[in-house]
């Protein structure tokens, strides 16, 4: 017997089918974009101890490819500082392209702003960790991320701002 999931030319794709008959296809995930900065290298090595500031910046966007067919890329800037040096600087596009069947139109916006990020988010913390280590840095080890909560926040928010705007005043 054949597992589908496995015949593309590509190597190995990912479905997903709910009970509801919504199907979810990883075709390939892909780094589009990597930038690694140390501005202050060698110098802030040259501090006592180094323990940085972390900050992280994240989004995501997608594209329709072709029917049924999407790009995901969720992209995340990483900076560390101690006090008015940055140590360094890591911006990654984590990137997918992901087929999905059987959805309605809110369904989908919501696909694509939750389960096709959170799919992109562990590759992009290893490339995070990874150069950071290469930079000669302790590897940054960023925690899991709720995307599901962030985008009901997202549609929270801009409810307010839709009720908000409409209000007479």
């Amino acid at each position: 017997m054949t597992d589908q999931a496995n015949t593309n030319p590509e190597g190995a794709q990912a479905n997903a089918q709910t009970p509801e008959g919504i199907q979810i296809g990883v075709q390939k995930v892909y780094t589009k974009d990597i930038s690694y900065e140390a501005p202050n290298v060698p110098d802030i090595f040259q501090d006592a101890e180094f323990k940085p500031e972390i900050k992280m910046e994240m989004n995501s966007k997608s594209r329709k490819l072709s029917d049924e067919v999407f790009e995901v890329v969720l992209s995340m800037t990483v900076t560390a500082s101690q006090g008015d040096k940055t140590g360094f600087l890591v911006e990654v596009q984590q990137a997918g392209i992901f087929g999905v069947k059987g959805v309605n139109d809110e369904q989908l916006r919501h696909l694509l702003s939750t389960f096709c990020p959170e799919t992109l988010y562990p590759y992009a913390r290893e490339v995070i960790s990874s150069l950071t280590n290469k930079g000669g840095f302790p590897p940054v080890y960023l925690a899991p991320v709720n995307f599901d909560a962030l985008y009901r926040a997202q549609l929270a928010q801009q409810a307010d701002q839709a009720s908000t705007e409409g209000a007479p005043n």
